[in-house]
């Protein structure tokens, strides 16, 4: 750890004061390095910078991030870092850090979330939201770097990542917060997606005291299964050698195109942008090869890997008939082919199996069946699959859930959150119109996991998506007006760049529907402007 010098500073800086009761500091650099001596339940501080806006921030001495790919992070406002390790038991801690706006502070508190089985903070996340005037949180999950091998001999390690590392930044933060400002936070909020989409939904589910608005992108939801699902493409496609094995080439050249000929138009357009996959019954047989001809060709497949492709596009069910994961929605086997189709074994599911489900390093990927599947479903550490329909304690709580999915996600399949959806709907008796009070669901066409693609992804979730901060365009302000002023959403509007190159100037501009409603172009020959579409 990076220990800074401020560490050392006689305690009687912590008597220049805050404007009382304010949340203003008159004094936002000494106030800051106050906090080193603060004394928390068992917190240990780390370090603590004030530190001036435009600051490049150098990550790489403070943590082992190498695997994160975190070198530096620049930030836009004043603001305070503290850096802390929280103890959650004998042999586990999380790495956590505040990051609190100087003088811009807008009395908001936010959360992020982490992605994949990863304990990596979200810097850019944090800069974002910092950035906008929230008193911002991040915590590593349990363990540093993008692998699960720390699960392994540890379930402590695994609650951390299940929910307790970022209910313990949350509740920690907040007594940071209050502590810096001399007033407590006036609304509090999340961001998260992937892995941070199920966190965003493991905190309505379980503390739904801890946010009043919840942005929650891509969300690993029912996440023993979908490491089951995540894990079943190895054994379908192979390797190079296989007859089922399809090439990136065959995957980017034959099989999307036909996939775009079969369904590009559904949505009354060809825009090389299919707007609801769920409307998409991709038939692989049209990509047969003829009898005789030559399979692993260019313009044809051969009938094993035609029958793997059709498994990989059909819902996938257990030993007793239950659903695992819907199918991987057509559209995002570009991108879907380098991550699950041909890479070899998905790396977050072999650790999953090998660290967690049976503690066992040399367990194979090779090997996985369906009843792997029902090990890992029964197992379900510490109630990691985040699936409960009844969140009508969020709901009493006054709580608002902004829930999106990119629908060409080549990680975590679209096709699951509609079913989240509709099980809230069954569990808590309440139709779409009912649940719009609090609880609102938007796929974005168009979009990958969590940001890129070739449609309109930019709608503010992440700092590289942001085009601006006004709500209609920016899912994190918009919950913010949604939450403090009672603008809830009807359409998200994203855009996307010119070779996603600012510079280049503006491609499309999409309103995206508030599910269960669709997109649909009335427009053709204006489909880039977000008028040519009509939510039916």
């Amino acid at each position: 750890m990076n220990f800074s010098t401020s560490l050392f500073l006689t305690p009687l800086l912590a008597l220049i004061t805050k404007a009382e009761s304010s949340g203003i500091l008159t004094d936002p650099s000494a106030t800051c390095l106050s906090l080193s001596t603060l004394s928390l339940p068992n917190t240990t501080i780390n370090f603590v910078n004030y530190l001036p806006a435009g600051t490049n921030i150098s990550l790489s001495q403070d943590y082992d991030l190498d695997s994160c790919g975190y070198v530096s992070q620049v930030i836009s406002v004043d603001l305070c870092r503290v850096a802390m390790e929280v103890k959650t038991s004998e042999r586990s801690a999380i790495t956590l850090e505040a990051w609190l706006p100087g003088t811009e502070w807008t009395g908001r508190f936010l959360s992020t979330g982490n992605g994949g089985v990863s304990g990596c903070i979200q810097y850019d996340d944090m800069a974002y939201t910092s950035g906008l005037g929230f008193a911002t949180v991040g915590a590593n999950n349990g363990h540093n770097g993008t692998r699960g091998i720390a699960f392994g001999n540890n379930t402590d390690v695994v609650h951390d990542f299940a929910d307790r590392s970022m209910h313990t930044g949350v509740v920690i933060g907040k007594q940071i917060t209050e502590e810096y400002y001399g007033s407590a936070h006036k609304k509090s909020y999340y961001l998260g997606c992937s892995t941070g989409g199920r966190q965003g939904f493991k905190a309505v589910q379980t503390y739904p005291e801890d946010f009043d608005g919840v942005v929650a992108g891509a969300p690993a939801l029912n996440f023993p299964n979908l490491s089951s699902w995540s894990a079943l493409f190895y054994t379908l496609f192979g390797n190079a050698t296989d007859a089922s094995f399809v090439t990136v080439d065959q995957w980017s050249g034959l099989v999307h195109q036909e996939i775009l000929n079969q369904c590009d138009g559904i949505d009354g357009v060809v825009d090389g942008v299919i707007e609801d996959p769920e409307l998409c019954r991709f038939r692989p047989e049209a990509l047969l090869c003829a009898p005789g001809a030559a399979a692993n060709s260019t313009t044809c497949l051969g009938k094993e890997q035609v029958e793997a492709v059709r498994k990989a596009f059909s819902d996938y069910y257990g030993v007793d008939g239950k659903l695992i994961y819907p199918r991987m929605q057509p559209g995002s086997e570009v991108i879907a082919s380098r991550v699950y189709y041909t890479a070899g074994p998905f790396p977050y599911s072999s650790d999953w199996f090998r660290y967690v489900v049976y503690n066992d390093t040399t367990w194979d990927p090779a090997t996985y069946t369906i009843e792997d599947a029902k090990v890992s479903s029964d197992q379900n550490p510490f109630d990691i699959a985040t699936w409960h329909g009844d969140i009508s304690a969020f709901q009493n709580s006054g709580g608002k859930i902004l829930h999106y999915h990119g629908q060409m996600d080549a990680i975590i399949t679209s096709e699951n959150s509609p079913v989240y959806y509709n099980l809230v709907s069954r569990t808590v008796g309440l139709n779409s119109s009912q649940l719009d009070d609090f609880y609102r669901f938007f796929r974005v066409s168009g979009m990958g996991h969590c940001s890129g693609g070739d449609g309109a992804f930019m709608i503010g979730n992440q700092l590289e998506t942001v085009t601006s901060t006004d709500p209609q365009n920016n899912v994190l302000m918009r919950m913010v007006d949604w939450v403090e002023n009672g603008n809830a959403p009807e359409t998200i509007t994203g855009m996307k760049y010119v070779n996603n190159d600012k510079a280049q100037g503006v491609d499309m501009v999409r309103n995206h529907c508030k599910y269960p409603k669709r997109n649909t172009c009335v427009d053709p020959a204006n489909y880039k402007k977000p008028e040519a579409w009509k939510c039916v």
